[in-house]
């Protein structure tokens, strides 16, 4: 698996790639308002060239925060090569942890990082309503017709 900077991508194809998993390229989370098309990150390509995963994140002061996350092809390892490209980024920054967000129904996410050695470390309660402010085309229910309503920070000292 080959995994290449944000950089060595064209924006248009990282645009369009968002508009297709997300319908914008903006992420809208506590910690803030992101165009994730403008932010650090890692991709991995197929055969074709196509995009099958993406990672965006920043580092202020000491920490490294995921913003976002995609694998399309589940169970072969590429989220988990994505995150630890993240870690050793982080690494090398010398930051003090890396932590992400997610919201309450992804239950996939929080099995994902738990598994990796990320913590449940704050629930902000009714953020995802305050989100939808932003960013209105949020759904209300995710995955297993559960409500979305909150956000779950996730961190792992580094």
């Amino acid at each position: 698996m080959q995994i290449i900077s944000s950089e060595q991508l064209a924006k248009d194809k990282i645009y369009a790639f968002f508009i297709k998993q997300w319908g914008s390229s903006e992420m809208v989370i506590s910690s803030g308002v992101f165009d994730c098309t403008k932010l650090e990150g890692f991709a991995v390509l197929n055969k074709e060239g196509e995009l099958i995963g993406y990672i965006t994140y920043i580092i202020f002061d000491n920490e490294c925060e995921i913003i976002s996350l995609d694998s399309l092809e589940e169970g072969k390892g590429i989220g988990t090569a994505l995150v630890q490209e993240v870690e050793r980024v982080a690494k090398e920054k010398e930051c003090e942890k890396v932590k992400l967000i997610t919201t309450n129904d992804n239950l996939h996410a929080l099995k994902f990082y738990q598994k990796r050695g990320y913590y449940l470390t704050a629930l902000f309660k009714g953020a995802v309503e305050k989100a939808r402010e932003w960013k209105p085309e949020i759904p209300k229910l995710g995955s297993d017709g559960i409500p979305v309503r909150d956000e779950i920070l996730l961190s792992k000292s580094m």
